[in-house]
């Protein structure tokens, strides 16, 4: 996962903007999805190995389709929740079908304030990241161990609510009037 950032911009007739790309490698958000399944069979009280074996499996042969289309639905909602910044116009005539995609890459592109703070992209790139790895894990224990998934969708919800927050916070230097108080 990286940040490109380049600072060429484009001009627009309101206010200048920055071009930013977000990219999420899809090996490293498998990498940290298994890294929690693992944890999570491991700690779950069941005597049963089959059950623990399930929730161990998320990213292996089968499974992956399940996680690349959940991957591929997490994508879609970070894009449409930064959609001040990412909103691209429509295509004429496109015509989009459900054949499962199986990216190497997400990618986020952003057209920012130029006056946008590079730590809230940062911050972004995190909070998007672990995202991606929650929702895959909310549908994943949903299916392997139900018991789990609250934990999962509580987290979920505070991701999105941090997004938020860091999108709504100050873009520009806070300028403060003289006063003699």
């Amino acid at each position: 996962m990286g940040c490109c950032f380049t600072g060429n911009g484009r001009g627009s007739e309101q206010e200048p903007s920055v071009k930013n790309t977000l990219v999420f490698l899809r090996e490293e958000l498998l990498y940290d999805i298994e890294n929690y399944t693992f944890v999570s069979g491991d700690i779950m009280p069941v005597e049963n190995e089959h059950l623990k074996h399930q929730v161990f499996d998320v990213a292996q042969d089968g499974n992956e389709d399940l996680a690349t289309r959940v991957l591929n639905l997490a994508h879609a909602e970070c894009v449409e929740s930064l959609y001040p910044y990412t909103k691209t116009p429509c295509i004429q005539d496109e015509e989009l079908d459900d054949k499962l995609v199986v990216p190497e890459r997400y990618e986020i592109e952003l057209a920012l304030p130029k006056q946008f703070s590079r730590t809230t992209v940062l911050l972004l790139k995190e909070l998007i990241h672990d995202y991606f790895v929650c929702r895959v894990l909310v549908e994943w224990l949903g299916i392997t161990d139900p018991a789990a998934q609250p934990f999962w969708k509580e987290r979920l919800e505070e991701l999105k609510a941090r997004m938020k927050r860091a999108l709504l916070g100050r873009r520009k230097p806070l300028r403060r009037g003289q006063s003699m108080f």
